[in-house]
C-alpha cells in the first residue's frame, strides 16, 4: 500500500506548467472538496486563473470527486469548464480509469492532485498515475475525512521532515 504522494505542495495553484513537464504530465485529474473548494462551496483564490494558464498549455483536466452531492460537483465543473465524475469510491481504480478514459492519455502521463491520502493518493498510485497532495484548504471536514485525518497527519509528518532534509 504506497501512501505516499510523489509531491506535497500548499495548494493546486502551486503546480506549474515547468512542474508539469518535468514529470510529463499531460493531464490531471482534481478532486473538488477542499482541494478546489472550501467547506463553504467557495473556489480557492487563484484557481481559475491556474485553470486558464493549465488549460492554454493543452493540459487536459477532469474532475472525480467522492462527493455523492452531483449539483455541488456539476456547479464547480461547469464554472471552471472541466469534465467530472462523482461518487467515485476512491481510492477504488473505477473513477480514475473512467478519467483516464476520458483524458485519453496513458496512466503515467496523468497527475491526480488531492487533499486525502487514503482516496487520492492512495488511488492515485494504485492506478500508476502521478500523486499530488496538496494541503487542505481548511480543517472543517465531513465526519469520515475527520476520522481519517490523524493517520494522514502521521504520514505528513514524515513526509515534511523528508522535504526539510531535502532543503537543507
Amino acid at each position: 500500500m504506497n501512501l505516499y504522494p510523489k509531491l506535497y505542495l500548499n495548494n493546486v495553484t502551486e503546480i506549474t506548467v515547468q512542474m508539469l513537464n518535468q514529470y510529463q504530465i499531460k493531464g490531471i485529474i482534481l478532486d473538488v472538496d477542499n482541494t478546489l473548494i472550501d467547506y463553504d462551496k467557495l473556489l480557492i483564490e487563484g484557481l481559475e486563473k491556474w485553470i486558464d494558464k493549465i488549460k492554454k498549455e493543452k493540459m487536459k483536466l477532469c474532475i472525480v470527486s467522492n462527493s455523492n452531492d452531483k449539483n455541488k460537483v456539476e456547479t464547480i465543473a461547469k464554472k471552471l469548464d472541466i469534465p467530472y465524475f462523482y461518487l467515485a469510491m476512491k481510492p477504488l481504480k473505477g473513477g480514475f480509469k473512467k478519467a483516464q478514459e476520458l483524458l485519453q492519455l496513458e496512466s503515467k502521463n496523468i497527475a491526480v492532485v488531492g487533499d486525502q491520502i487514503l482516496t487520492d493518493v492512495w488511488g492515485a498510485n494504485r492506478c500508476n498515475m502521478f500523486s499530488i497532495l496538496v494541503k487542505p484548504i481548511n480543517e472543517k471536514d465531513i465526519f469520515i475525512t475527520k476520522i481519517k485525518r490523524p493517520l494522514e497527519n502521521k504520514i505528513i509528518e514524515k513526509i515534511e521532515k523528508q522535504q526539510r532534509k531535502r532543503r537543507k
